[in-house]
């Protein structure tokens, strides 16, 4: 809900987008509730990620009539054709053999040459932390709102609770 409202409020709508989600597709929670919740808005998906960390198949048999997806090894193959990249981290905890996860650590990197490459609207959202897939160099562009989406976070919580607890 955090993200869709974060699009909301930032592009004004939620239809028609094309998303790139970046990082760990495989574990990230995050990347699962933001494809259900934006299938409902007629976006194209575009998926990157190491071969590794690639979405499970079976997460989207309810959606997959819904969306269009392409899947990609790398954002700048569609950089310029996004309005939003949505990067995850790549979560060590989830690999039993840490040399697996050295195989795919610091795969992406989004920076501001990157970035020169996009739309100017482009959103560059991140569910945090961090843990080198953006560029600290991005926190002052126009693009980051991964600190919007944290300050979002309140409000949208405030609301849930206050219509859970409000009969």
């Amino acid at each position: 809900m955090l993200d869709i409202y974060t699009i909301l409020k930032e592009r004004g709508s939620l239809s028609n987008l094309k998303v790139a989600l970046v990082g760990d597709l495989k574990y990230g929670r995050t990347v699962y509730s933001l494809l259900y919740g934006l299938s409902l808005y007629n976006t194209e998906f575009a998926l990157i990620s190491p071969p590794e960390l690639k979405i499970r198949d079976d997460a989207l048999i309810d959606i997959d009539s819904k969306i269009r997806i392409s899947y990609h090894e790398n954002l700048e193959e569609v950089i310029d054709y996004v309005d939003v990249v949505y990067a995850t981290r790549i979560q060590k905890e989830r690999f039993p053999d840490p040399v697996e996860y050295e195989k795919v650590k610091g795969s992406y990197l989004i920076n501001n040459l990157l970035l020169s490459k996009a739309k100017k609207e482009l959103l560059v959202m991140h569910p945090l932390p961090r843990t080198g897939e953006i560029s600290h160099e991005v926190d002052s562009s126009p693009f980051a709102k991964y600190f919007l989406q944290t300050r979002y976070g309140k409000f949208v919580r405030s609301a849930l609770i206050s219509l859970i607890l409000n009969k």
